[in-house]
């Protein structure tokens, strides 16, 4: 008996030494939604050959390996210049580019494929992995790849013949959606084949943009060296609106490889892929920390980045549970159960970040017979404020009133009495306010009142 306790016991499954386990139970369920948003749907990743090369690669593959099991359908499109270029090295064949763009002949192209050839190996067996206590355990993940992108070649450009370099023509897409269905990771060297049996070396970014174009992905993401695009003070810039992207462009000018990265995200944008994701292939836990948190980890690009604003659902009540639990229990809103959001959702209004996140919402409790109403519940998510958000409310409760044919609202709050003085609202008294809504003022929260005419 005692043989067999001391077999069952194993201290290893034991939480380690000062682990909190509530904080894995706390970032379960504040991943859960992001799990539900990602699961089926086409993420297109491009990965350059540095990237591959980089000691971090392992866990990418880790990682792109849980987003497979998550129900998420990943097509890996990968480069290889600086295997190209230890290929071209050892072969003491020099390396010709113009505009950054390589010029490969047939001694090159020889190089070229076998750069692919093996970098393509190593990702598949990296894949393959499936040690007992490692994160691959039990993955059983299938890799495809095949001749699924048609080229053509660049052709000669300004009197300079580019050979073998070439563009996408097209994408299988009904090739790689099978395969995608069939539950399997479709991985896409950078090489594309002509229907005269050639060969084109592709640059990754081209071949990862119309591949996220062609399968109507609903995101790209491109692994750079750095965390994403910066500002002037070298901050990590959280999200660029396409219509703002210009200036970034020529900021990295002189960083070719992000510039060409910035670009692929334009264009898949411009194509209609609605979100792009630059993230740092040196920072373990980068693909993770931008997909399943709300601040992300790099930089988004959005093709449309302004938060949608819309009448509340009943399905919104978790989003707003989410969003204004907080605000409770810090004794800025009024608390408020599942069961009286579940009745009231037809007074709230919510702002939706393009992520599909709710971000802000408000509510309008009318008084019709006394042409009053109540703006409430008026909360933004702390890494929201100073947009715009609490104030695109105000104005859409504001029209909502009217169309009621209410001619003041009136607002009770404890904490933001200036923001809403700024908005015109002025100080008033619980006489100004309907009697309904007098009896059920608690004297105990002392809440400041203020009324707008409109």
């Amino acid at each position: 008996m005692i043989i067999g306790i001391d077999f069952l016991y194993n201290p290893a499954d034991q939480p380690h030494p000062g682990v909190d386990v509530t904080d894995y139970v706390k970032f379960f369920r504040e991943t859960s939604p992001y799990i539900n948003m990602h699961r089926g749907k086409t993420f297109v990743i491009a990965l350059s050959g540095d990237g591959i090369a980089d000691a971090n690669f392992p866990h990418i593959v880790q990682d792109i390996a849980l987003l497979n099991s998550l129900g998420i359908r990943i097509v890996l499109v990968h480069g290889a210049r600086p295997q190209i270029e230890q290929r071209l090295a050892q072969a003491n064949i020099p390396a010709r580019f113009n505009q950054h763009t390589r010029i490969t002949d047939e001694r090159t192209m020889d190089c070229v494929r076998d750069a692919f050839g093996h970098t393509r190996i190593v990702i598949e067996a990296l894949l393959s992995t499936g040690l007992a206590n490692s994160p691959m355990h039990g993955a059983r993940i299938r890799v495809v790849s095949g001749n699924f992108i048609t080229a053509k070649p660049v052709g000669v450009r300004n009197g300079i013949d580019y050979d073998h370099t070439g563009e996408v023509r097209k994408i299988d897409r009904a090739g790689i959606q099978r395969q995608l269905d069939d539950g399997a990771i479709v991985l896409l060297s950078s090489i594309g084949y002509s229907t005269t049996g050639e060969s084109f070396n592709l640059t990754y970014e081209d071949a990862a943009t119309h591949a996220a174009v062609a399968l109507k992905a609903e995101k790209l993401l491109v692994f750079i060296e750095t965390p994403g695009i910066t500002d002037q003070e070298n901050q990590l810039i959280r999200s660029i609106d396409l219509a703002d992207i210009r200036p970034h462009l020529e900021r990295t000018a002189e960083l070719p490889s992000r510039q060409r990265a910035l670009l692929a995200c334009l264009h898949a944008c411009q194509n209609g892929v609605p979100r792009c994701h630059l993230i740092s292939y040196q920072l373990d836990g980068a693909l993770l920390g931008e997909l399943f948190t709300r601040e992300g980890s790099g930089t988004l690009i959005l093709h449309d980045g302004s938060e949608i604003i819309r009448g509340a659902s009943i399905d919104d009540i978790p989003g707003l549970l989410d969003l204004i639990a907080p605000l409770e229990e810090g004794g800025t809103l009024v608390k408020r159960s599942r069961e009286l959001l579940e009745t009231e959702i037809s007074r709230f209004t919510v702002a939706i970040h393009p992520e599909g996140m709710i971000v802000a919402c408000a509510a309008l409790y009318p008084f019709p017979d006394q042409g009053a109403g109540e703006l409430a519940c008026l909360a933004t998510r702390p890494d929201f404020c100073n947009r715009g958000l609490a104030s695109r409310l105000l104005d859409v409760v504001e029209k909502q009133a009217r169309e009621l044919h209410l001619h003041q609202l009136f607002v009770l709050t404890t904490r933001t009495a200036h923001w809403f003085l700024e908005k015109g609202f002025a100080a008033a008294t619980l006489a100004d306010i309907p009697e309904e809504k007098q009896k059920l003022y608690n004297y105990q929260r002392n809440s400041k009142i203020f009324v707008k005419q409109v």
